[in-house]
């Protein structure tokens, strides 16, 4: 920075010294005071259990013993020959596919309904949304065990009283219903978020470019082809990959409370038997290999959807 010239008592010329030296420095402090703790936190809690997970998935160890026995990549070995993971990552790439599905269908058709078609009370519709969002996972897991019970089940009673007669089917129970069972509270938990988020991306869309739209005769549908679906696609991108995350790391809590895996595992999915041989069976160095697995797994799924799905940017001029 140069300095300020100014003139003596003498009559001289002196250029006048910077005095923003400390400022700069205050200002670096405050910026460190806020990204120093949560970078400690990151490291603590994300880092550190990361390595320390690939770290274990090398050795033979149960979790109570101090002695830790290296055996190189024995547990990776031994993974392709569990014929439980190639199911558990079907599983989890069924929920993730489903889901995706579920979620962005029902999502663009509530924040449409909402903003487009000028529904009263809005507001109102966009909180019942986004209240299963605010409920725990397991509140809404012991929630939707009780609507598929066999004998006392909301489900069942309904398809009951419109055959006029009792109907008892064991929808978590039969191998070839319990996956499709666990979308409907798998969507109905997380629906809210992304419809707000996409409500956020259509509420800055300029109403100009659809009353200059349906000017030139364009029809809704039209209207949500050409403007909406583009203009939101930052929103559809955001929303999929949230939901392609938190599925393969976050299904197993879901499975864990209504099925447990089973029947005969044909709902287990990689977090699930991750927690089933780690803290049941305590092969704690095979259950990290299986988060190792679930790491890699994850971070290729993101890097390719990110590719797919990436678009030049829109500007409205």
């Amino acid at each position: 920075m140069k300095g300020t010239p100014v003139t003596n008592p003498a009559g001289a010329i002196v250029a006048k010294k910077p005095k923003g030296g400390r400022s700069k420095v205050r200002r670096n402090l405050f910026i460190a005071s806020f990204i120093l703790p949560t970078l400690l936190l990151y490291l603590v809690f994300t880092v550190y259990p990361m390595l320390k997970g690939i770290y274990l998935s090398l050795f033979d160890w149960s979790g109570g013993s101090m002695d830790y026995n290296f055996i190189g990549l024995d547990n990776f070995k031994e993974m392709f020959k569990d014929p439980i993971i190639p199911k558990a990552l079907l599983n989890d790439y069924f929920l993730v596919a489903g889901k995706v599905i579920g979620f962005m269908v029902l999502a663009l058709f509530f924040a449409v309904s909402l903003t487009r078609l000028k529904i009263k009370g809005s507001g109102f519709y966009r909180a019942i949304f986004f209240l299963p969002n605010v409920i725990s996972v397991v509140v809404v897991g012991v929630l939707w065990r009780y609507v598929y019970n066999p004998n006392l089940g909301f489900l069942n009673s309904l398809i009951g009283a419109v055959k006029g007669e009792p109907f008892v089917f064991p929808w978590l129970g039969d191998a070839a219903t319990a996956m499709w069972s666990l979308l409907p509270p798998s969507i109905w938990a997380g629906v809210g978020f992304c419809t707000l988020l996409l409500i956020a991306g259509i509420l800055s869309i300029p109403d100009s470019l659809y009353e200059a739209a349906g000017l030139d005769g364009a029809t809704q549908w039209q209207q949500f082809w050409h403007i909406t679906l583009p203009l939101t696609w930052e929103q559809i991108q955001t929303s999929v990959i949230w939901i392609v995350m938190t599925t393969l790391n976050g299904s197993f809590i879901i499975v864990s409370i209504m099925t447990e895996g089973g029947p005969d595992n044909a709902t287990q999915v990689l977090g699930s038997y991750l927690y089933q041989q780690g803290f049941r069976q305590y092969h704690l160095s095979y259950a990290a290999a299986i988060g190792v697995l679930t790491l890699f797994v994850s971070l290729i799924t993101t890097v390719a959807l990110q590719r797919i799905m990436k678009r030049e940017p829109l500007e409205i001029s």
